[in-house]
């Protein structure tokens, strides 16, 4: 009889397991991050997914069967999350396209480059189906600073007493067709203007005299010193990826943000020897970009320091203090700074990184020679602005420690980053939230990027993409 029980309640066991896996998996969160590098829709389940993708080009939207799911409330929620702001996608539609098979429909507003794959389970989330949608066509940010400078200057001019015809904004749209050979070259801001001004006070220039001066003004801005300073600003984490929580609920990814916003209106608006500056933004919204993509970034607008923004956590509340890290090639300073490394590299699997796709491991091999050369100078930038953090708030270490940060591996780039406090401490946390605070940190970062260049003036080169 004992026996006979027990064969039964094993038949049970087997009767509720297959129909809990005809069940298929339960869909437990859906999310939408746009940006203008690419948008992502993810969708978080109980159990693993499968999925058929099919891409219509005319018009563009793309299709995704997803096997094993029913329709519910939540997947339901995908259509009204889509923003009319989203740079890519137009609307989102879904139903139950077989007994098993939900379809997901993505109308685009432009041609775009899918990859859709699934993520295990890690951290907070269970398993992922991720679509990641790049625009075919992106702008390129490195003309996009320059011209942003060029218009800065022409602003400045158009109010002067002295300015020829009072015309210059409507012959700088005039002369856009231009603009990417003037983007060649870094001008200063009296050769940007010059070059607009002659086109407004002769307005039937030949195509080879036009020629002749823009070569003139190239010769002439790679001759100076005079050139626009290009500060990579990296504000961490960000997306599916929100990198340590205070213990009010503060995420770091949201305080860096803010901080990186106000550090780029501060260098916007400075100079530096009369070098205009300017600052660009790995993400200035709140999506997740990998780390080889950050490095990336810095590195195609030719940027002359990459500063990571970043909250300091630990175990326990008590650790505070700023410190400032750069990349090492020997192993880790400390064995915090180890530790520290290992919980910045994190951030891709958290985040969510397409390991399948083709162009990552090259990436990653160009990017990992860093240099003697960017070490030292990465250092000195590090003390420069350790000094300057430590007299608005403690510092946590009194030197720049080192480790193997994958963020810092720019072979040719100045890089350092920066841990604004301790987010893990409620006093700290309280700063970071802090417009004071973050203001403080703001100067003391300028200053450090002024000090920095005071002594390494930056030298006149070819900004030539």
């Amino acid at each position: 009889m004992n026996r006979r029980n027990f064969l039964q309640q094993g038949a049970l066991v087997l009767l509720l397991g297959t129909q809990q896996l005809a069940r298929g998996a339960a869909i437990l969160a859906v999310r939408v991050w746009p940006s203008d590098d690419y948008s992502r829709v993810t969708i978080e389940s109980d159990a693993p997914m499968t999925f058929v993708q099919n891409f219509v080009p005319n018009p563009p939207r793309l299709a995704v069967d997803v096997k094993g799911i029913t329709l519910n409330a939540a997947l339901k929620e995908l259509v009204a999350k889509v923003g009319p702001t989203d740079p890519t996608i137009n609307g989102i539609r879904v139903g139950q396209f077989g007994p098993d098979v939900v379809r997901l429909v993505v109308d685009l507003k432009q041609p775009i480059a899918p990859q859709v794959f699934t993520l295990p389970p890690v951290a907070a989330y269970q398993h992922r189906l991720v679509f990641d949608l790049y625009p075919l066509q992106t702008p390129d940010p490195l003309a996009a600073l320059i011209d942003d400078r060029i218009k800065d200057s022409i602003g400045k001019r158009t109010s002067a007493p002295t300015d020829p015809l009072g015309e210059l904004i409507v012959q700088k749209t005039k002369f856009q067709s231009n603009t990417s050979r003037l983007k060649d070259a870094a001008l200063p801001d009296s050769d940007a203007i010059n070059i607009i001004a002659n086109r407004a006070t002769t307005p039937h220039v030949s195509a080879q005299k036009d020629t002749q001066n823009l070569q003139t003004v190239k010769t002439q801005a790679a001759s100076v010193t005079n050139r626009l300073i290009i500060i990579a600003i990296d504000a961490g984490h960000g997306g599916e990826d929100p990198g340590a929580i205070g213990p009010g609920g503060t995420l770091e990814k949201d305080v860096v943000l803010r901080l990186a916003h106000r550090l780029r209106e501060r260098i916007n608006a400075t100079t530096v020897s009369g070098n205009a500056m300017r600052a660009y933004l790995t993400r200035d919204a709140d999506y997740f970009v990998p780390l080889h993509t950050r490095v990336n970034k810095a590195r195609r607008v030719q940027a002359d320091l990459f500063i990571s923004l970043h909250a300091d956590a630990f175990f326990t509340q008590r650790p505070q203090g700023a410190s400032v890290f750069a990349l090492s090639q020997r192993g880790a300073s400390s064995t915090t700074a180890r530790w520290m490394a290992t919980q910045e590299n994190k951030a891709d699997v958290i985040g969510g990184l397409n390991v399948q796709a083709k162009d990552i491991q090259i990436t990653r091999t160009l990017l990992d020679m860093s240099t003697t050369a960017q070490i030292r100078d990465s250092l000195q930038l590090g003390n420069t602005m350790l000094g300057e953090m430590g007299k608005v708030g403690k510092l946590h270490k009194p030197k720049v420690e080192q480790a193997g940060f994958l963020v810092l591996r720019a072979p040719d780039i100045p890089s350092v980053l920066v841990e604004a406090a301790f987010i893990s401490n409620p006093e700290e946390e309280a700063k970071l939230n802090s417009d004071d605070y973050q203001e403080q940190l703001t100067h003391a970062l300028m200053r450090g990027i002024e000090g920095y260049f005071a002594k390494n003036p930056p030298l006149a080169r070819d900004r030539s993409t």
